[in-house]
């Protein structure tokens, strides 16, 4: 993919993977259209950068895009890196925080294509990255409705890329593994810790996102041995099902400390 000249809408670039791709993306000759909820001052913004206001969660996104695109008709890419993520039993967890992990994480990306999906083909040439997380091949205790919204993400985006194998639309989906973001609290930090899970910076998560943009790598998921464990859950699930058993006790006991974020 070439990012010369190339303007991109920028979805949850105000904090943690997104705010690492600023940046890079401006050196690579892109402009660049960083959308949040509530947009934040950028110390040393540089030529090429714009800050929108944009709530993943309004019920009224699909009008609130299309009001977006006839202000930039420019835009030939979307980056959607954007997410909310929470901690917490099943039982524990509010169905107003189930709603906007289902709206922001997973409602936004499908009406993000639905909307930029014609206007791309009209243009000849767009592209779609959506970026997940290892939790979206891997169900892990406390997270169930993050690992749902995030499991739809990467089907959706399966679906959409073949949906479209046969014309110029480009769909990437690049899949963390735990990043060192403000998103996780230090209990969850604390958990990754004890369970001996590696946490990878914001800058090194964006920099293999980028790698995957230039080398039109439909699906990049990053690091060891969570890679591996991705393809065990796909073959061989009880395996996963035996090893997180053992961390059950571990877990649960963050759990039941009221961990949340």
């Amino acid at each position: 993919m070439e990012l010369r000249n190339r303007v991109f809408l920028l979805l949850g670039g105000s904090g943690g993977i997104g705010q690492a791709l600023i940046q890079p993306l401006v050196e690579a000759g892109s402009r660049v259209i960083v959308a949040s909820r509530h947009p934040k001052p950028m110390v040393g913004q540089a030529d090429g950068v714009e800050q929108v206001s944009l709530d993943l969660a309004a019920p009224d996104l699909p009008r609130v895009l299309a009001d977006l695109s006839k202000a930039y008709p420019d835009i030939d890419g979307v980056i959607h890196c954007a997410g909310q993520n929470i901690f917490t039993g099943i039982e524990d967890l509010p169905v107003a925080a189930l709603d906007s992990l289902l709206s922001v994480n997973l409602r936004s990306a499908i009406l993000v294509a639905h909307h930029f999906v014609p206007r791309f083909r009209r243009q000849g040439r767009g592209a779609l990255v959506f970026v997940g997380s290892t939790f979206g091949s891997i169900g892990f205790p406390g997270y169930g409705v993050y690992c749902a919204t995030k499991f739809g993400v990467r089907g959706f985006s399966e679906s959409l890329r073949r949906e479209l194998a046969d014309t110029a639309i480009q769909v990437l989906y690049v899949a963390p593994r735990a990043t060192q973001t403000s998103m996780n609290p230090t209990a969850v930090n604390d958990l990754n810790a004890a369970l001996g899970n590696r946490m990878d910076s914001p800058e090194a998560v964006a920099g293999e996102i980028l790698a995957a943009m230039k080398s039109d790598q439909q699906r990049r998921y990053l690091g060891w041995p969570e890679k591996l464990f991705v393809r065990l859950n796909g073959i061989l699930p009880r395996l996963v099902d035996r090893a997180m058993l053992k961390q059950l006790p571990i877990i649960r006991r963050f759990l039941q400390s009221g961990v949340s974020s």
